[in-house]
Order: C-alpha cells, then sequence, then structure tokens
C-alpha cells in the first residue's frame, strides 16, 4: 500500500486512482440465448491492461480464462478493430477505449468453440444459488448514483474504487438476501467476524434429542460452517430464518438491525439456559451503568443499576439545529447530569420536600465488546413523518472509554444511597426517555436493589482499570432513508487487519478511507427536518472489541475444531460436492417439452423430457417412453422422436439412422430453451414409420363423404411448396386411392376461412400452405362440384363441422328426457314458435299432464317434419340426406300470439314455479361467488385439443356427422364468413340494459335466416349426469343464440323456454347463469358442461337478486335466503310486498311488510337503507347477481327520510371484559352531538363520562376484548361524522362506547392467557381478525418453538 496524492492509501498498481480516467466498459455475451440479454459492466481505470481486462470479464461471466474472445460491438468508434487481443498488455485507453463513454463489446466463441464454464465454483455465476440472469453485473464505482432501496444486488457510489477480485481472492463467502434480509446478513456476518463469538459457537454441541430445523444454534453453527469452508460466492441464509420461525412473508419485511441484535441474543440466551454458553452473551456484550438522583441541598442520592447491550447515542439534541460532531461528544452528553428545578423538582424522602437535584447515568462496567447505535432515525411531528438525520458523526478508530467511567466530578456524599426511586416527577427527561425506550434490562433485577459495599468496591475496582481502550471492528451502515433502505457492514478481519465490504452476497476490500466516508454528513445549509426524505449513506451501528492482548482470541483452525465441528464440515463439504456434480449434471442435460398422441386416450399428452447431451437418442427413446407412460400401451419399437413444433403443429424432421449419436450433437448443444420440441411418435407393428425431410410441409387430408355426410379421420401428407395444385391432387390420391379427375380439395387458411383450390398450374406456396396445413378433399360423380362452392353442399357440410361443438346438458330432476334421437336442422326460432304455440293450445283445450303434451307434440312435429321432407320435390334424395334441408312447414306462418300463450302455459303448468317448488340445495347451488374466475372463463373459451394427425396411423374410420360427432372431428373453433369479426361476449348479464327479449320489436325470431344444428341423445356416461338427473350430449351449432338453444331443448326438458334457467358450469364447478338470450355459444367450447334448472326465465328489464338476511348479534351476521327477481321500475315496497309469500314459504319467515327492510349490501357491510318509495335503477342501481341484505326490525321502520342516518352501536363494559348486543340509533343531522345525546339516551351514561370510537373492519368491526379498550380512538375531537377519524357518510358504520369512569377490570396472567386462547379462537373463526393499519409496522419476533407455535406467540 503506498499513499496516494490524496493522502489516501490505495493499492501501488491503481495509484490515484481517484483522479485517473477510468473506462466503461459493457460486454455482451452472445454465446448463448440464456446470457444474450446480460450485461457485464465494468468501470475501470484507464491504466488497467487489456489482459487484466479479459481476466475481470473471466471472473465476473464464469468462464475460463482464455476460452473466449472479446470484439468490439456495434456503435463503437473502434469497430474496425474486431478482435481484441487477450495477450496485450497495453493499457485500456492505448488499446482504443475512450474514457468517459461507454464502450461496448461482445463476448464471443473462441475458434468456433463455445466457452469453458470455470470449475472453480468461486468465480461462477451459477455458484451462488442465484439466477444472475435478471441481474447486471458490475465491477467498480457505479457510473452514477445508484437506487439505495433494500435490494439484494446493491452497490454504493461512495467507494473510491471497489475490488477487482474476485471472491477466491479475498476469502470470503456473502450471504445471499432473501428479499429484504439485508440486516439480517449485515449482522450475521459480524457474528462471523467476531473471533469470541465464532469460537463459543462452535464450542457448543448440538443434542441429537432436538429437532433440527428449530435450533437457533444449530443453524447458526452450520452457517458459519459454510461461511469458513464454502467455495461458493454466496451461501442462503433460509434455514436461519425457518429457525426463527419466520416464513417466507417474513423475508419481505423491512426491520431495524439494532432491533434484531436483540431479540436474536434474548432468542440464543433462552436456547442456550444450562450449557457452557449460558452467559456468554452477558459475558460479551454486556455492561452496567448507574441512573441516580442527587439531592443538591442535602446530598442524598437515589438509584439503581442497569445492565445494557448497547449503548443509544443521540445524533441531534431533539431542537437542536447542529448536531454532535463526534461518537466521543455523543458519549459525553450521555453522561451528562441535568437539573431538575423549578416545576421539575425532585422530592427528596430525606428533606421530606421537593429539593433542586441532579439527575445523570453514571458507567461503572463496560464489556468486552462494545455496541454503539447512532440514532439516525427520528420523528418530524410538524410533517408527522418519520425522518433519517443524516448528519456527520465521525468515530474513531480506536476509542479509549476509561473518561466515561464515573465521571462525577462533584464531592460524594457520605450519606446512606437510597435503593428506592423518587423521581417520579422527573419522568418525562432526556435520560429517563433513553433508558425507558433503549435499554433491555434484566428482568430478574429488581430496580430498586441496593449493591452491598462489597460489590459496589468491586465495581469501583473494575472502573479503576486503566486498561479501556477499544478498537473498531465493524460498521453496520444504512443507506437509504426512513421509509426503507439497505444495510451492508463494513468490518475489519482480526486475521490481517483489512476492511472488507460484506454487501449481501458480494465481498470486496476496501480501505480506512472508506470507512470515512460512513461518516454521513451533506453539503449546502439544511434545516432541521431538511432530510426527512433524502437518501444517503451513513454509519448506525458501531461494534468495538476491547484491546488487550491477554483476552483478546483468534479465530480456531481446522485442526483445532472440536469433534462435532470436523463431522459438520465433513457433512456441509460431501453435501456441497453432490450439489457441485448436480449442478454439473444439469448444465449438461438438454431440457425440451415432449408431446405424445396417447393412444389409448386419444389425446394429445405434454410432458418434459430431461436428458443427458452424451445420451444417444435410442436412450432419449427409451427415457421419452417411460415419461409418457407407454409400458404395456405401445411397444418401445414402435416409438420414435421427431422433432416438432407445437405452435404450428408441424412435424420439422425425422432422425433416421441417428438412433446412435448424441442428443447434444442432434439437438444443437444444451440450451436454456429450444425454438423446437420433440413429439414421441407411435405405429401399429404392421406400419412403418413415414420420413421427414427439413423443406416439407406437413398436411392434414380429411376426405369428405357427400353420400354419408361424414368425414374421415385425417391422414398426414408431406408436399413442397413448390409443388402445383395438380401434382398435389396427385399426391393426395396416391396416399387415398381416390381419382383425381373429380377431386375437390378445399384449403383450410389462416383465418378460419375455407378456400377451394381451383388454379392448376398455381403452387402451393401461392394458395397459401405454410409448414402446417389442413384440406378437405372430395371426389364423386355428384352434381354439387357444379355449384358455386358457397353454395354447394360441401361448403355446408364443412361449415357445420367447423362450427359444431359438443355439450353435456344436465336435466333437471323428473324432466321427460329425449323421447328419440332428435336431430335437426330448422330456422331455430320461427319453427319452434311453431312448437311453443302447439304447447300452449294443448293446454288451453284440456288439462293434460306436461308429459303427454310432450308425447303428442313431438309425435306432431315428426309428422310435420316428413310431410315437409315430402312436399321437397327432390324425390332422389334420401330422407337420410343433408340434416341442412329447409323445414318450411304450415306452423311458421303462426302468429305472434304464441308469446302470450307463452306466458299463459308458464301460469298452468306445476312444474314451473321456481319459487314454490325449487329444492333447497337446487338453490344453493346458484349461490356462488359474484366475481367470475377470469382464468377460468378463458381456459374454457381458448381450449382446443390437438388434432391426431401428428399420429403415424393408417386407419381411416369414417365418422358419421349424424350418429354424434367425434371429439376429433370438432376440434376447430373457427368462425364462418358470416360470422367473421364477430365480437364474443360473456353469458351474464353483467350490463345495465338488462336481459335481452327474445324477440325483436317486431316480434321476429332473432337470427331465423341462419341453418343452425342441433342434435341431442341421451348419455348415459358420467362425463355430465348426476344422481337423479338425465345428463343430453348434445352437439349444435356455436352460432345459435342462447334463444334457439332454450327452445332447442323444450321437450328434453319437459317446460317451455321461459321456465327454466341454463347455467354454465366451470372447471371449479362454479355455475353461472347464462341470460343475454340474444348471444350466440360461440364463447362455449367442446366439452363444457350445462345445467338446467327449473324456474322462471328473465324478462327484459329483470334482475335476478340474492338475498341475505342481516343477523346483528350472531357469530355469523350474513344468512343466504333465497332469489328473487326485481326489475327497472319496481318500487322497494313492490318487491317488499313479492318477497313476502317467498319467505314464509321457502324460508319459514312470516313478516309483515313494515317490520323489515332492504339495505345495501357490500361483501358483509350493511350500507344504505332503502326506503319504501324507492324506485330501482331510477333512485337504486341494479345489476346482475345483485346482492342486498333483509333486515328484520323489532319495531316499526324508524326510516322514513333519506337525509337520516342509520348506526349501529355497541357498549363496551371494561368492568366485565365484554360487549353488549347492537342497537341501532337513527340520526336526523350529522352532528357529533346528536349522536352522544343518542348513546347516552339509550346507554343511560351521563353525558360527560361518554366516550365512543368508530370500530375498524368488516361488519360487525370484532375485535378482541384485551384490545378495545386501548387500540381504538376513543373520544374523537370533531364536530361533524364525517370527519377524520370518523368518516361516517352512509348508514351502517359501527359505534362503540363506554362510560370512562368504569375502571378496567385487572386480571391475572394466568387469566390473561387465558381468555387470550379463546379470543384468539374466536376470531379466527370469524374471520374478522385483520391488519387495520397497513403503515403499522410488523414487530421483529422470533419464535423459539418454530413455525408451529408461530400463531400462538404472536397472540
Amino acid at each position: 500500500m503506498v499513499p496516494g496524492e490524496d493522502k489516501h492509501l490505495v493499492p501501488a498498481e491503481i495509484e490515484n486512482a481517484a483522479d485517473e480516467p477510468r473506462v466503461l466498459c459493457i460486454v455482451q455475451d452472445t454465446t448463448n440465448c440464456r446470457t444474450v440479454n446480460e450485461r457485464i459492466t465494468l468501470n475501470l481505470p484507464a491504466s488497467t491492461s487489456v489482459k487484466q481486462l479479459f481476466e475481470d470479464v473471466s471472473c465476473k461471466a464464469g468462464y475460463v480464462s482464455g476460452s473466449f474472445s472479446l470484439t468490439w460491438g456495434n456503435g463503437t468508434p473502434n469497430a474496425n478493430m474486431t478482435l481484441l487481443d487477450d495477450s496485450l498488455d497495453k493499457t485500456l485507453q492505448d488499446a482504443g477505449f475512450e474514457a468517459g463513454k461507454k464502450n461496448f463489446l461482445h463476448l464471443t466463441d473462441r475458434n468456433g468453440e463455445p466457452p469453458q464454464v470455470a470449475s472453480d465454483e468461486s468465480g461462477t455465476a451459477d455458484s451462488s444459488g442465484l439466477d444472475d440472469s435478471s441481474q447486471e453485473k458490475f465491477i467498480g464505482p457505479l457510473p452514477k448514483e445508484g437506487y439505495m432501496g433494500c435490494t439484494s444486488d446493491y452497490a454504493s457510489q461512495n467507494y473510491s474504487y471497489s475490488s477487482l477480485l474476485c471472491k477466491s481472492d479475498t476469502g470470503y463467502v456473502g450471504l445471499v438476501n432473501q428479499a429484504m434480509t439485508c440486516y439480517l446478513n449485515s449482522l450475521l456476518q459480524t457474528l462471523y467476524m467476531t473471533p469470541e463469538f465464532r469460537n463459543a459457537l462452535y464450542r457448543w454441541a448440538f443434542e441429537e434429542s432436538e429437532d433440527p430445523v428449530t435450533s437457533i444454534p444449530y443453524q447458526l453453527q452450520r452457517l458459519f460452517v459454510l461461511l469458513q469452508t464454502s467455495k461458493k460466492r454466496s451461501i442462503e441464509t433460509t434455514d436461519v430464518t425457518r429457525s426463527f420461525g419466520w416464513d417466507s412473508s417474513e423475508a419481505w419485511q423491512q426491520h431495524d438491525v439494532q432491533e434484531l441484535c436483540r431479540v436474536m441474543f434474548d432468542a440464543l440466551e433462552q436456547k442456550w439456559r444450562q450449557t457452557e454458553q449460558a452467559d456468554l452473551i452477558n459475558q460479551l456484550y454486556q455492561g452496567k451503568l448507574k441512573d441516580y438522583v442527587r439531592c443538591l441541598e442535602c446530598g442524598y442520592e437515589s438509584w439503581r443499576i442497569d445492565t445494557f447491550l448497547d449503548i443509544p447515542l443521540v445524533i441531534r439534541p431533539y431542537g437542536c439545529s447542529t448536531a454532535f460532531c463526534s461518537v466521543e461528544e455523543a458519549l459525553h452528553a450521555f453522561i451528562q447530569p441535568e437539573t431538575l428545578d423549578g416545576p421539575n423538582q425532585y422530592f427528596c424522602e430525606r428533606c421530606k420536600k421537593k429539593c433542586d437535584a441532579r439527575k445523570g447515568l453514571r458507567f461503572l462496567h463496560f464489556p468486552y465488546l462494545l455496541t454503539l447505535q447512532l440514532k439516525r432515525f427520528d420523528f418530524d411531528y410538524t410533517s408527522m413523518h418519520r425522518i433519517k438525520l443524516n448528519d456527520r458523526m465521525t468515530f474513531p478508530e480506536e476509542l479509549d472509554m476509561s473518561p466515561f467511567i464515573d465521571v462525577e466530578d462533584e464531592q460524594k456524599s457520605p450519606m446512606t444511597e437510597s435503593c428506592t426511586d423518587s423521581g417520579a416527577e422527573n419522568e418525562g427527561s432526556c435520560h429517563s426517555d433513553q433508558m425507558s425506550n433503549d435499554f433491555s434490562a434484566d428482568d430478574n433485577l429488581d430496580e430498586g436493589i441496593c449493591l452491598e459495599s462489597n460489590n459496589v468496591d468491586k465495581l469501583n475496582k473494575l472502573a479503576s482499570e486503566k486498561n479501556a481502550l477499544y478498537e473498531l471492528f465493524s460498521v453496520m451502515v444504512h443507506s437509504g432513508s426512513a421509509a426503507g433502505g439497505h444495510y451492508y457492514a463494513c468490518i475489519k478481519s482480526f486475521a490481517d487487519d483489512q476492511w472488507y465490504s460484506f454487501n449481501d452476497q458480494h465481498v470486496s476490500r476496501i480501505t480506512q478511507e472508506d470507512i470515512k466516508k460512513t461518516y454521513g454528513g451533506s453539503t449546502g445549509t439544511r434545516g432541521y427536518y431538511s432530510s426527512a426524505f433524502a437518501s444517503s449513506t451513513n454509519a448506525y451501528m458501531l461494534m468495538y472489541r476491547l484491546k488487550n492482548q491477554n483476552k483478546n482470541a483468534k479465530f480456531l483452525d481446522a485442526a483445532e475444531f472440536p469433534e462435532h465441528i470436523k463431522l459438520l464440515v465433513q457433512k456441509e463439504q460431501e453435501q456441497e460436492e453432490q450439489e457441485k456434480r448436480q449442478r454439473e449434471i444439469e448444465r449438461n442435460t438438454c431440457k425440451l417439452k415432449l408431446f405424445c398422441l396417447h393412444p389409448l386416450k386419444q389425446a394429445m399428452m405434454e410432458s418434459k423430457l430431461e436428458v443427458h447431451k452424451d445420451k444417444t437418442m435410442k436412450d432419449a427413446v427409451e427415457i421419452a417412453h417411460k415419461v409418457m407412460d407407454l409400458d404395456g400401451v405401445v411397444p418401445l419399437d414402435c416409438c420414435r422422436l421427431v422433432k416438432y413444433d407445437e405452435f404450428h403443429d408441424y412435424l420439422e424432421r425425422s432422425y433416421e439412422d441417428e438412433e446412435d449419436k448424441p442428443m447434444g450433437f442432434l439437438l444443437g448443444g444444451v440450451k436454456s430453451s429450444y425454438m423446437f420440441d420433440l413429439l414421441l411418435e407411435t405405429k401399429r407393428p404392421d406400419q412403418v414409420f413415414q420420413s421427414y425431410k427439413p423443406g416439407e410441409v406437413m398436411v392434414k387430408v380429411c376426405v369428405v363423404d357427400l353420400k354419408t355426410d361424414m368425414v374421415i379421420l385425417p391422414v398426414s401428407v408431406r408436399a413442397y411448396l413448390s409443388q402445383t395444385v395438380t401434382e398435389f391432387k396427385q399426391l393426395i390420391s396416391k396416399n387415398t386411392d381416390l381419382p383425381p379427375d373429380n377431386m375437390r380439395v378445399v384449403l383450410e387458411r389462416c383465418y378460419n376461412d375455407l378456400r377451394l383450390l381451383s388454379v392448376p398450374n398455381k403452387t402451393l406456396k401461392a394458395e397459401g400452405f405454410f409448414r402446417s396445413n389442413k384440406v378437405f378433399v372430395e371426389s364423386s360423380d355428384s352434381l354439387d362440384h357444379q355449384q358455386p362452392f358457397p353454395d354447394s353442399q360441401l361448403w355446408k357440410l364443412l361449415d357445420r363441422h367447423a362450427n359444431t361443438i359438443r355439450l353435456y346438458v344436465t336435466l333437471p330432476e323428473h324432466s321427460p328426457g329425449p323421447p328419440t334421437s332428435r336431430s335437426v336442422a330448422l330456422k331455430p326460432c320461427r319453427g319452434h314458435l311453431a312448437q311453443t304455440s302447439d304447447f300452449s293450445d294443448q293446454v288451453k283445450g284440456n288439462q293434460k299432464s306436461v308429459d303427454a303434451i310432450l308425447e303428442e307434440s313431438t309425435e306432431k312435429l315428426k309428422s310435420l317434419s316428413l310431410q315437409q321432407e315430402g312436399g321437397n320435390g327432390d324425390s332422389s334424395r334420401s330422407t337420410e340426406g343433408s340434416d341442412f334441408e329447409n323445414i318450411d312447414s304450415p306452423l311458421n306462418d303462426v302468429d305472434s300470439s304464441g308469446s302470450a300463450d307463452n306466458r299463459d302455459l308458464e301460469n298452468r303448468i306445476p312444474l314451473a314455479d321456481p319459487e314454490n317448488h325449487l329444492q333447497p340445495e337446487e338453490r344453493s347451488d346458484s349461490d356462488v361467488n359474484n366475481d367470475r374466475s377470469t382464468s377460468s372463463v378463458d381456459s374454457d373459451i381458448l381450449s382446443s385439443s390437438h388434432s391426431s394427425d401428428t399420429l403415424c396411423n393408417a386407419d381411416s374410420t369414417p365418422i358419421p356427422l349424424a350418429n354424434g360427432l367425434d371429439s376429433l372431428s370438432i376440434t376447430s373453433s373457427r368462425r364462418s364468413k358470416a360470422h367473421e369479426g364477430k365480437k364474443e361476449t360473456w353469458d351474464t348479464a353483467e350490463e345495465d340494459s338488462g336481459t335481452d327479449s327474445e324477440y325483436d320489436d317486431s316480434r321476429k325470431s332473432r337470427g331465423e335466416t341462419q341453418y343452425m344444428y342441433f342434435k341431442a341423445e341421451l348419455h348415459s356416461g358420467g362425463q355430465g349426469a348426476s344422481d337423479g338427473h338425465k345428463c343430453l350430449l348434445v352437439n349444435v351449432d356455436k352460432r345459435i343464440t342462447l334463444s334457439a338453444f332454450k327452445q332447442h331443448l323444450e321437450p328434453f326438458v319437459g317446460a317451455p323456454s321461459s321456465q327454466f334457467k341454463v347455467f354454465r358450469v366451470y372447471a371449479s364447478n362454479q355455475e353461472f347463469e347464462s341470460v343475454r338470450l340474444t348471444e350466440t355459444l360461440s364463447s362455449f367450447s367442446d366439452d363444457n358442461k350445462i345445467t338446467i334448472r327449473l324456474g322462471r326465465a328473465l324478462k327484459k328489464g329483470e334482475y335476478r337478486v340474492k338475498v341475505f338476511q342481516l343477523l346483528l348479534n350472531e357469530q355469523e351476521p350474513c344468512k343466504f335466503l333465497l332469489d328473487a327477481v326485481f326489475a327497472k321500475g319496481m318500487s322497494v315496497h313492490q318487491s317488499k310486498a313479492e318477497l313476502l309469500p317467498q319467505l314464509r314459504e321457502q324460508c319459514s319467515l312470516d313478516l309483515s311488510i313494515d317490520r323489515f327492510r332492504l339495505r345495501k349490501k357490500t361483501w358483509k357491510n350493511p350500507g344504505t337503507v332503502f326506503l319504501d318509495y324507492h324506485v330501482y335503477e331510477n333512485d337504486i342501481s341494479i345489476s346482475s347477481n345483485w346482492e342486498v341484505f333483509l333486515e328484520v326490525l323489532s319495531d316499526n321502520e324508524k326510516m322514513k327520510s333519506m337525509s337520516q342516518l342509520s348506526i349501529f352501536t355497541r357498549r363496551w363494559r371494561p368492568s366485565q371484559l365484554k360487549l353488549d348486543p347492537f342497537q341501532e340509533v337513527v340520526l336526523e343531522t350529522n352532528n357529533v352531538d346528536e349522536l352522544r345525546e343518542k348513546i347516552c339516551e339509550i346507554g343511560n351514561i351521563p353525558l360527560e363520562n361518554l366516550e365512543f370510537a368508530k370500530g375498524r373492519g368488516t361488519f360487525p368491526c370484532d375485535i378482541s376484548v384485551l384490545e378495545i379498550h386501548q387500540d381504538l380512538d376513543w373520544n374523537p375531537k370533531v364536530s361533524t361524522l364525517n370527519a377524520w377519524p370518523l368518516y361516517i357518510s352512509d348508514d351502517g358504520a359501527v359505534i362503540f362506547y363506554r362510560d370512562k369512569t368504569e375502571e378496567l377490570v385487572e386480571l391475572t396472567e394466568e387469566q390473561k392467557n387465558e381468555l387470550m386462547k379463546k379470543e384468539s379462537s374466536r376470531l379466527q373463526k370469524t374471520g374478522h381478525r385483520v391488519t387495520y393499519s397497513p403503515r403499522k409496522e410488523k414487530a421483529l419476533k422470533i419464535y423459539l418453538d418454530g413455525a408451529s407455535n408461530k400463531e400462538a406467540s404472536q397472540d
């Protein structure tokens, strides 16, 4: 070390570093896709050699030096100098680097070979266990000030330089920041670097009977062993925090390092009871002082002895504009006595009167390890914010504490000292505050016990010792503001007297000058609170050690370790080696997505394939066979892996004759992610695998048979984009044995439209073919090919094939179900108007049963269908022809009177009364959370099953559409041309417009020009059926409206569409009613479930409302009653009248209309009271799935006007520790005085003795009886209810009140603990225990029994 020009000690090789120009190098690692987004930033002196630059880059990137190259990046002035020579001894400035500017470099392969990863884990980015890909690696001081928040990767600009050495050169290991645990890392590194503490911890032996996970000393022991022996750059602290009883949320809490020190020392003392280390903390860190008050008239002195673990030093005295300049000055102020005079006089027991006195502190004994806390955090009572004091305060490297031991210079009184502290009048004095807030006194010491004479002599002897010289060895630095920041530690090693910066996982060498920069201070004139939100870096906690050669210990060498530590070292080293080998395997493992079309399940299965790069393709196939669980399903020799593009569903290539080549070669090396996937292809033993070559496009050919309305399972064909349509037809003919002469080929293009390939010489590329394509092929002698394609039967069949979905429909109990398998292609609404009208005519004619009506109407519908088919004039067509023929029966001439008949039918069919005959479980099924899960909805809409085309299968099994569409033939989710660009909407009526009517203004059925396919048959499987309910398997065109869909279901339900409701069932078994009749089923997909429930469907302007009963004094105040229907324009009085019969019949509530009210419900909170004259939509906003409270009244309604306010009051009785039941108070104004008067009236309390507070949280604002007396804001000084802290502007607020003259009952500790358990259990059951103030900091706690007892400890 040599002194620089500025007299600072700096390494000789970078002398004058502060004045030397610096070169900013930004290196981008382009060797693989995982690191291409990483930037390695180096801020180096211009005198650094190019060779040293390569060393620094290899250290930070984790590569072996000399295994990579550096080239100039784009935009660099020296771009013509493409390659840097790593053997150059030139300086960076001489090599062409520009000082003060960004110099971009690319890290590339050397001679075509990728860089070698360093085997020494200490120098690699992977060794820490962190994913550094998201972090920007940095060497040297930041070019501009970095963020000072509490982060895991922090660097300070305050260093004149940062070490360019890696961990292997410093010899120390960092600690990983879990999230905001920098305060913990700083303290742990300080304790580790304390020889006396580390050696004592090593001597402690762990007992096997104890749980190692919850043993704090054992986990600290393990951590220290890893810090001493690990080869990693940094290690985790999760095991230590787990022993504290912390969960992952604790890692996100910011805490004070001094607070942690005290709590952790207390926890260690508890754990070390009855061991050799039982008094270790006191022996090392505990000092003693005397707190005294001396009468200035008679000299009588009253005092007590206190112990301390740290000394809190004030930075700036309260009210002063200047701060103490040094630690020594703050220590003098700490022991400086103050005079108690005037109103603060002290009552002297000897003088028996109030006298002037002197109050102060005297240090009696300093600990071996002295801890000083610089109190930099204060509170600004003007802004009501916490602030940080960034004033400069120096601290010496060696501190002489002898002047601070018993510094009382005045004559000591010979009078007998009193052991009682009669200075009660002195509360509020400076030292009293310090003692009460900043010292942790021994719980077993009585503050008034006097010292015996021999103890006093002993203390005086200790105080008279000349050796009180301490040396600084740890500075815990806080960088940031009072709102948050970051901790790191500057620690001097007693082994080499070198200072190091322990900044989470980064450890670097620093100098004494860097320590001086933590003194704090700032430029410019500052007021007292000018630094309230300033962010600065300064020392917060100092640790000194007594300089005494006889006492100063050295760290234990490995040979001196106790036997149990040697075994622990061996165990940890073996585990680390195992982790190293595992990481090496991970580095050489190829990880890809693996797909397979399962032969039995006929569904595309997805998994993950992990295979070592040296494994052959044959080995990989065997691994994939096990991963896909095909053992016993497909022989191993009938499987192979092919390169697959899942996004385009495209087979890129196969690996013929490459079974013995390693996977690393075939996949292009080990990468963090691949641009392709692998497909495990299967075949039957009699089949031959097809060869897939790069450059080919895959075409899935589906053969269409117009005579039987069938689509054949697709066959995979490989083609080239340069082929013409004629050549492509020849290729299809070869694979399908269809004649090419009359062949029609239809391409399913992008944007889901159908394109007929009609130009023979046009290439496939010109026709829009891509990597993966799907075509439909038809070759027959029919005249259909002469029709224009959009009007042909082929187009209609393909259109139906693309838009048909399969649904499982659960019918209500006792429904007739399907009389026969029903398959129709009707104009959906007009034809079914006739059917519904026919229902109502029969009901009017006679009182037949519903089953009889349905049977007759179904038979009539069949006969009409046969008549229509016979009257179409095409005798050559079979009755089994296309389902798309239009049935134009005489029933289509029925006028709009059918809708009136519908309403008549609603009143005459008994099953159609939802309020009288719904079972309770049926009602509760619809009682679901109003918040729909977007993820579940999206998954239903977007899910699509994989096609079977990727399976090498020679089968061409026909699928007759008329007998049920197979899922593989209904995988397309596209819309037809007529519906392109149509906006999809959700099922529930969440808009204010209410439910759409089934008909438009002209009374014509909507969408009647569309030909919609509908086929339903009884489903015997368990997909959608439940006990006592029939299930239908419905294949339906998803462009059908909900109205038409319901009309199709009428014969199966046994009721007209207006008398049943449709509920969509999501993956979580939640049900939501579909009410918008004009919407299509386009949001549904294959295998979605639907439940049909009897009940009146909503009409236009109606809303379904959930009614809950408000039970004020019950444990659960919210109880569901029933579903009701409210309409726009209906008054509250009308809705109450309609509710009365329903409440009697369904809920057994016999009420009169003036003995209950309706009110707003916001989650569980009761809100605005609805008055009888209020009108929905005009006065009260209403929406679908709305929720209201029904409150039963004990007397007639008192709320008559909107100017009134309804308040719930509850009396707190502190003498009994109980709360009275709720009572309602109705106020005419928002005046607090009126509230007080009303409360006094119902509580019989004098007005001057009344105190009240607003309840917090969700109704009923539950709070523990142990907390209510202190935690609420009692007796707020406000005149109106809408002012802070009340903020009462609506009905339903909760007010607690009490009589201030009623004393709080005194409880024994046992009674308090018992009550605490009961209250905790009660509040957890009701779920009302909430954190009322989000700004309140969470207390730092260490739970001795681990996380299992954490909740009990907190309570």
